[in-house]
């Protein structure tokens, strides 16, 4: 687990809760979709506007979809949602639940912020996420 945190932190800058949610997000798709960070594509709903944005780079870290590639693109809807799209034509959504982004928003503090971004590291995707 530390050695993850710590590239989420060396690669966005800080470790924060949305920048692990974004992780863990490419870590589903690479799951289900393969590793091959050629043969996905993610469109992701949050935004450019930090905080929510940082979800951004943890999909990047995990996933392969980079911008660098131009397999991610954007949308600014500000909703922590990113669908993938595999070979074949597969698809994969996963949307952050209502409940976890509401207590991010309203518990996280700078005094907290590392120890609850490694809370979230922990839970279970089933608790943290909508799957389709």
């Amino acid at each position: 687990m530390e050695e993850t945190l710590s590239k989420i932190e060396q690669f966005h800058g800080d470790l924060g809760p949305y920048a692990v949610i974004g992780y863990k997000m490419g870590k589903i798709a690479k799951k289900q979709l393969g590793s091959d960070p050629f043969s996905k594509e993610a469109v992701i709903w949050t935004g450019t506007k930090p905080p929510l944005s940082c979800i951004i780079d943890g999909i990047q870290i995990s996933s392969g979809c980079t911008l660098g590639k131009g397999n991610i693109s954007i949308r600014q809807d500000g909703v922590p949602k990113v669908q993938f799209k595999g070979e074949n034509g597969s698809r994969l959504e996963i949307i952050l639940k209502k409940h976890i982004q509401q207590e991010i928003d309203t518990k996280v503090t700078k005094e907290n912020i590392i120890r609850y971004s490694e809370q979230i590291f922990k839970r279970s995707d089933q608790e943290l996420f909508d799957i389709f």
